[in-house]
């Protein structure tokens, strides 16, 4: 009822192809859909960690988040963070490096978009009001006023258990078996406070549109700007490189 971890890289190696063959309006598209996804399980973070600021809003929030990727892999969306293992298939020389960057590119955007557009709607729901409203400021001034090496490195640590995660389902043939394997690497990841550049689309702009002091330059330098660098390394660099070592052909 499993892939074993050869079979998995060559299940990857086979995605990255795919993924850098799609149309760029598809990127796109779907990169808007993983980043509204994402922004779903920030949603209930914010909204569990609002009524329980302690061990127990934070454990309840962390258990909804993953639903957001289970949504990216199981109904269809383009996700920067996951396709960083694409570099698989470029260590397998399966894809070109321009055709790998144009992906993450247009997936990054379309996750960007789609984000900034639910924060926005979010922020005038009405669900966001009282403590939900301080919470959701309190954690975008936060995130953008984090030291520069401490985002990068929570950066790294976040896109290691997300790519972990990817790899993990790949190894189930089951729906059943790829949610548990999707579930707990990115319960752990959200418990541990470590840092989501797609995740952070959503958090810091919604606690902007709510009146956190926190600006564009902050938003895109401050926080985006280490923290897709660290998922870039956790990501793109260091887990795909350990597996091509250990299972290329």
């Amino acid at each position: 009822m499993i892939n074993p971890p050869k079979e998995i890289f060559r299940i990857w190696v086979g995605n990255g192809k795919n993924k850098a063959a799609l149309p760029i309006l598809n990127m796109y598209l779907l990169g808007i859909l993983a980043g509204v996804f994402i922004g779903f399980g920030c949603l209930v973070f914010v909204l569990a960690t609002a009524a329980d600021t302690g061990l127990i809003g934070k454990l309840i929030g962390a258990a909804l988040f993953p639903v957001g990727l289970m949504l990216v892999i199981f109904c269809g969306a383009e996700l920067f963070t996951g396709n960083n293992l694409m570099t698989l298939a470029l260590m397998n020389r399966e894809i070109t490096v321009p055709a790998m960057l144009k992906n993450w590119g247009v997936v990054y955007l379309g996750n960007l978009t789609g984000s900034v557009l639910l924060a926005f709607l979010l922020a005038r729901s009405g669900l966001y009001a009282g403590d939900a409203a301080a919470r959701a400021a309190a954690i975008a001034s936060a995130k953008a006023s984090m030291p520069f090496l401490e985002a990068v490195i929570r950066g790294l640590l976040c896109n290691v258990l997300v790519v972990l995660a990817c790899w993990f389902q790949a190894g189930s043939k089951e729906m059943s078996g790829k949610i548990l394997a999707v579930w707990f690497p990115i319960m752990l990841f959200v418990f541990a406070g470590f840092e989501h550049s797609v995740a952070n689309m959503t958090y810091i702009p919604l606690g902007m549109f709510l009146g956190a002091e926190v600006s564009l330059s902050g938003f895109l330098l401050g926080n985006l700007l280490p923290v897709t660098l660290g998922n870039l390394l956790g990501g793109a660099f260091l887990i795909p490189g350990f597996y091509y070592l250990c299972y290329k052909d």
